[in-house]
């Protein structure tokens, strides 16, 4: 899906007093084995590559009932060793996972993958999924009203956009909200286990699909084998307390964009000091929001483009150069095409967002009173004003969402095989509390962390340390040993890039970036 940079990592679950496994109820309803068919749908990259669907219950307690199909891709096992599926997610939620298993199968030694079904998927409602939701097309269509209100009626007009979203998605999908939700898509997930004829799953979720993966091991403890969780939500603040988090540490992730600006500044030329860089930025945003760049880059649209950089620093280079180009050449041109590949959104992107909300919304509770969200705001926007109320409006539909919300699940769990948990120390999406906390609450699994990575998606996007150990526990369940504090084991992180020369742009000059950059396209910078 084209990426939208403000589609928060968030993720949701629901269903008060979830503590044991699936009821007798979600097992029935699945498929048997032979409900897979899988047919060939190789690409020159990926040749090995298969497609399949599965009919899941729209309703899990009503199994007989209505049904949803989901869209599968699988690079199958070629060893004569079988460790069985292997499910990967790329969070979101709303993020397509189809183009997951090939990148993972390819990513992973061959030894390792060739070891496993390596499945991808696109969860309920999402992308080649049926039906697949999309609220308000064009939503997000330029030039949007600034972000941050100058006035009651700046604030007016952006909450009226939200209610109206809320309310689309209200009247074109009453049949489907009240199922859009993670428990629901956990379950989904033991449905495609069943279908492909396995007792146990493997898997391997990224951002909002570590929420989606310790779901599924409350839900189904039993039918779990390997767990890899990377870039953790922090369970206990579904939803709303997750965002505002994330606004304190996206500013910080901005601070650092700045700072190694500055760092570069005989490239650059936008000051050695990492204040003023930032000055310059905030600028810029006064600058465009006033006339906006080739007629299409707004306020909005630049918090958009640069909000990429703080998921994945492999696009500072890019950022920078589009950056200097406005304020120092008066040269719109590489601000726009940045904007193209970082901020727009085409019709994968409104698909997305429309599933995004309709899982966040339903999964928890959210303020209805607006002065509880316009007084938090205002409030984080004092201290973190990069992203305070572009995520709130991102998420503002939640207030006036047409279906009423579920409890966020309990994910503690004793019943579960030993995971293995993947942090970066400075993470905004996901920050770095929230892997500390879902460590403590899987018994028995062991946290790697990215001791100064900033990054969210850390795995099998460059760093040989986090590998090895991600490599070792797929491998033959081999788990670093425990450690006393927060953390098992500790990896150095990534370097931060360089400023790009026509050289060190190419990809074959620089593989492992290259990697960690389809890695982040996949994730949809969100997770």
């Amino acid at each position: 899906m084209t990426n939208r940079s403000v589609m928060l990592l968030a993720a949701g679950a629901t269903v008060a007093g979830l503590v044991t496994a699936a009821p007798a109820a979600a097992d029935t309803a699945a498929p048997r084995a032979t409900s897979l068919a899988w047919k060939d749908c190789g690409t020159k990259s990926s040749p090995a590559l298969q497609c399949a669907t599965v009919r899941s219950p729209l309703d899990h307690d009503d199994p007989a009932g209505r049904k949803v199909t989901l869209a599968l891709t699988r690079v199958p096992h070629t060893s004569k060793t079988f460790q069985g599926p292997l499910l990967v997610n790329p969070g979101g939620p709303g993020g397509s996972g189809l183009s997951m298993a090939a990148f993972v199968a390819a990513s992973l030694p061959k030894a390792v993958a060739s070891q496993y079904d390596v499945i991808g998927f696109d969860p309920r409602g999402v992308g080649k999924s049926r039906p697949a939701l999309d609220c308000l097309p064009g939503y997000f269509d330029p030039v949007r009203p600034d972000p941050v209100p100058q006035s009651l009626g700046g604030e007016r007009v952006n909450r009226d956009r939200a209610r109206d979203f809320a309310a689309a998605c209200g009247e074109k999908y009453p049949d489907l909200l009240p199922y859009m939700d993670t428990v629901s898509a956990a379950k989904d997930l033991d449905v495609i286990r069943r279908a492909t004829g396995a007792r146990q799953l493997n898997y391997l979720g990224y951002s909002y699909g570590t929420y989606l993966g310790a779901v599924y091991a409350k839900l189904f403890p039993d039918r779990v084998r390997r767990l890899v969780l990377d870039s953790n939500v922090d369970p206990e603040g579904v939803w709303y307390e997750d965002n505002i988090t994330q606004d304190y540490a996206f500013d910080t992730r901005h601070k650092a964009f700045a700072a190694w600006v500055a760092k570069y500044d005989a490239t650059y030329r936008l000051g050695g000091d990492p204040a003023k860089v930032e000055a310059a930025w905030y600028r810029m945003r006064d600058a465009v929001k006033k006339r906006p760049a080739g007629k299409k880059v707004g306020a909005g649209e630049l918090d958009d483009t640069f909000l990429p950089g703080g998921y994945y620093n492999g696009y500072w280079p890019v950022l920078a150069e589009a950056f200097a180009a406005y304020v120092n050449d008066k040269d719109e041109k590489p601000l726009v095409a940045a904007f193209e590949r970082f901020g727009a959104v085409d019709a994968d992107g409104d698909n997305g967002y429309s599933v995004y909300t309709a899982v966040q919304c339903r999964d928890a509770d959210w303020p209805r009173d607006w002065n509880t969200w316009r007084n938090d705001t205002w409030r984080v926007h004092a201290k973190a004003p990069f992203m305070a109320w572009g995520n709130t409006w991102y998420n503002a539909p939640c207030a006036d969402w047409p279906v009423e919300p579920l409890n966020p699940v309990r994910v503690s769990n004793h019943a579960l095989p030993p995971a293995l948990l993947f942090q970066a120390t400075d993470d905004a999406a996901t920050p770095y509390e929230g892997g500390v906390t879902l460590h403590r609450k899987l018994r028995g699994s062991r946290l790697v962390v990215e001791q100064g990575g900033g990054n969210h998606g850390v795995t099998l996007s460059g760093n040989a340390c986090l590998d090895r150990y991600l490599t070792d526990y797929l491998a033959d369940g081999t788990l670093p040993r425990a450690g006393r504090g927060e953390a098992d084991a500790v990896c150095a992180k990534t370097p931060d890039p360089k400023p790009e020369t026509a050289k060190s742009a190419r990809p074959a000059a620089r593989p492992d970036s290259d990697r960690g950059s389809v890695l982040h396209g996949l994730l949809g910078f969100r997770g």
